[in-house]
């Protein structure tokens, strides 16, 4: 039998009894266009794509460096929290200094 646990609390999810929620998140570069002109229009771009490709080989970046991927297990009580706040952006740590 398989053991899930929440990734944020620590709660343990039995199967059956609780729903689990999975949340997959991605990041990866992005990539903005710029405008395009009549120039672009007349370029092959198979053999643009296969040269940028061969720059990376030799420059050593992989895809796979510039793509984050992650996988979480939550319980219901940490999902409503992070569907309404998937950034964290409302969770303030605040810091209590002495009055010394």
């Amino acid at each position: 039998m398989l053991h899930f646990s929440c990734d944020h609390c620590g709660k343990e999810l039995r199967p059956g009894e609780e729903r689990r929620f999975v949340v997959r998140i991605e990041s990866h570069a992005a990539d903005d266009p710029s405008e395009i002109t009549e120039a672009d229009l007349d370029v092959d771009h198979l053999q643009e794509v296969s040269k940028l490709l061969c720059d990376q080989e030799d420059e050593g970046i992989a895809v796979e460096e510039t793509t984050s991927k992650f996988r979480y297990d939550l319980c219901p009580e940490c999902h409503r929290r992070f569907v309404r706040d998937p950034l964290g952006k409302e969770t303030v740590h605040k810091l209590y200094f002495s009055k010394n």
